[in-house]
């Protein structure tokens, strides 16, 4: 594939849908490596992925707003729960997250297991169709996607746990929708785990990170016409590992017990 007008006609709604993860989810992606948590965005992701599969299973119009509240009511029941256990089990919540993880794929496969396109569902869930975003859609997304910056930013630690939870269920419910479970993971950690210990910066050289992994990601897949999905994952990968080794540490290490 080469990059003519008309594959960049397909390659900027994708690169857009990239920008407005990648806002959201690089702060959120840094609370979740400081709490310790980091597989929740995997678990939430999943369970409001069950919450489109079902609203799909009982014949709801799939670009109905039905959908939507399915899978941010699944994904905030989700929160709620791993709220609470947190609280209760503050020891063990990152093994619950993920058993949570892992009895929502069961449920996904379960109720996937009599549709024909199953495994073709299965595979958008996880991968994405981040070529194949509406243009028409990011005008609204790109609104709620503010929604939550500004109250991520305006509030901060006054959020609170709940808040916290609340504020990460929307945002995912929302990406997991756009570019997939994979992506949704791999721009909440890898920008954050390449900055951890070089925080001088810190915001502007995660946000070059998850900005490049999708634009040198997708312009790849063009060239090569390998999948897109994976290419940005790779992408952002190769960018987090060079600059994770570039960057000069400024946070020490914590020692091994």
């Amino acid at each position: 594939m080469n990059l003519d007008a008309a594959t960049l006609g397909i390659l900027w709604p994708a690169f857009i849908a990239g920008l407005l993860v990648t806002a959201t989810h690089v702060p959120l992606g840094m609370q979740v490596l400081d709490r310790g948590i980091v597989f929740i965005d995997l678990a939430v992701a999943q369970i409001a992925g069950v919450g489109v599969i079902l609203a799909d299973f009982l014949g709801w119009n799939p670009t109905g707003a039905a959908v939507q509240i399915a899978a941010l009511g699944a994904a905030l029941v989700g929160a709620f729960v791993l709220t609470w256990t947190e609280r209760r089990w503050p020891e063990v919540q990152e093994a619950i997250i993920g058993v949570v993880f892992v009895l929502a794929s069961s449920v996904a496969i379960l109720l996937l297991a009599k549709n024909p396109h199953g495994g073709e569902n299965l595979k958008e869930l996880l991968i994405g169709q981040i070529l194949w975003v509406n243009p028409a859609r990011l005008p609204l997304e790109a609104l709620f996607y503010a929604g939550i910056l500004a109250l991520w930013f305006g509030l901060g630690e006054r959020l609170g746990r709940i808040g916290f939870y609340v504020l990460f269920a929307c945002a995912v419910t929302i990406s997991v929708q756009l570019v997939g479970l994979f992506l949704v993971f791999i721009t909440l950690v890898v920008p954050a785990l390449a900055t951890f210990y070089s925080r001088k910066q810190r915001y502007l050289k995660a946000y070059a990170i998850g900005v490049l992994g999708y634009a040198l990601g997708l312009i790849a897949s063009a060239m090569t016409d390998l999948p897109s999905g994976s290419m940005i994952v790779c992408a952002m990968v190769v960018i987090a590992a060079a600059m994770a080794l570039l960057s000069k540490p400024d946070v020490a290490p914590a020692k091994g017990p």
